[in-house]
């Protein structure tokens, strides 16, 4: 009969050996290799620990032939495996890298994981590998738009200036409507949220009239004022000009963010502002509404309120509107800007540069 190689044991391996055996914390195959070892320095052979331990002999064999080689450590880790060759080649995923960012498929505007599976003869499944492992999301799209407003530069320093430095003595505020708030109705009422259910409610909805908020960010404390109308005309814009008036402290300077929306710019506003010398109203670029932060505020009403509210008319639209704006501001946090406009400038730069060398391809 084959006689197992003795393993003998000095205190420090054993006392190592023991804890490990007793341990709670450590992987369950560590604690089994400590305890094949200890009953092999007790004298048993690998046909008793193994019916003992309820594993094969080959398996105690391996690891009491571990143990002589490398000692204590050698139990701790795995011994590398080399696997199995890969059956996508490197040369081939970058065919479909090349396939999935150059071409289209014959009868569509971008790849799906079935059709490039198709096309190149591999399973759906290693298809999506390739995407993930190259960052490739072809079933998405994201919108962009360049300025091409001659004073972009000017623009774009001046409203970076104000977030970042702003003047003494004067508010900056981000002043912008949010039109055609629709206030809509279900013609079904949902179901609420349970455990294993969404929320729901129906497709179809009943419209109930629109209004208007005119809004106005403190860029410093994050407060917004607001004032909702039917409709968004220079009428309209000019009476929310003079609900600022009336609310901020008559001693401080008013330099207003809008966009180039033509209600800011209407003949009757240019003159009640040349009546009215503490505003200053400062324009962003065209094409570049994202400088003006009420927007962020907007978005935020929009997710939070609107997008899933039910408005039986449109008085309870303006109420829960209002009623959003004053919980807002009970805790207001100001929208910290922190993009330099060297550095935006920068990147709209490279922006252009790219968009002219796809145009001329």
């Amino acid at each position: 009969m084959r006689i197992a190689p003795a393993i003998t044991l000095n205190s420090e391996q054993r006392a190592t050996l023991e804890q490990w055996a007793r341990s709670r914390s450590l992987p369950a195959r560590v604690i089994e290799r400590a305890r094949i070892v200890l009953l092999a320095a007790s004298g048993r052979q690998d046909k008793q620990i193994a019916s003992a331990m309820k594993i094969t002999p080959k398996k105690v064999s391996r690891w009491r032939s571990r143990f002589l080689t490398m000692g204590v450590e050698g139990l701790e880790r795995d011994a590398s495996r080399p696997g199995r060759s890969p059956k996508i080649t490197a040369s081939f995923a970058r065919r479909v890298v090349r396939m999935t960012t150059g071409q289209k498929p014959p009868n569509a505007t971008h790849w799906s994981t079935r059709t490039m599976a198709a096309a190149v003869g591999i399973s759906e499944a290693s298809v999506r590998r390739i995407w993930r492992s190259h960052g490739l999301k072809p079933h998405r799209v994201e919108s962009f738009k360049i300025s091409n407003d001659p004073e972009f530069a000017e623009k774009l320093e001046d409203i970076v200036g104000l977030y970042l430095n702003p003047p003494e003595h004067a508010l900056v505020l981000c002043v912008d409507e949010k039109s055609q708030i629709q206030a809509l109705d279900r013609t079904q009422p949902g179901l609420p949220l349970k455990r294993g259910r969404s929320q729901t409610m129906t497709h179809d909805y009943k419209r109930n009239g629109t209004a208007t908020l005119f809004a106005a960010l403190n860029a410093a404390n994050g407060e917004v004022y607001g004032l909702c109308q039917e409709r968004h005309r220079h009428q309209e814009w000019l009476k929310f000009l003079r609900l600022l008036d009336h609310t901020m402290p008559p001693h401080l300077d008013l330099h207003l963010i809008a966009d180039n929306y033509a209600t800011h710019k209407h003949p009757r506003v240019q003159r009640w502002f040349q009546r009215h010398p503490r505003f200053h109203m400062h324009f962003t670029p065209t094409s570049a509404s994202w400088l003006n932060m009420v927007e962020r505020f907007f978005r935020d009403l929009t997710q939070n309120r609107l997008r899933r509210g039910v408005f039986r008319d449109l008085e309870e639209l303006i109420m829960a509107i209002g009623d959003y704006i004053d919980r807002h501001n009970e805790n207001p946090k100001p929208f910290i800007w922190t993009a330099r406009a060297s550095d935006i400038l920068e990147k709209v730069k490279r922006a252009r540069r790219a968009l002219d060398k796809r145009q001329s391809a």
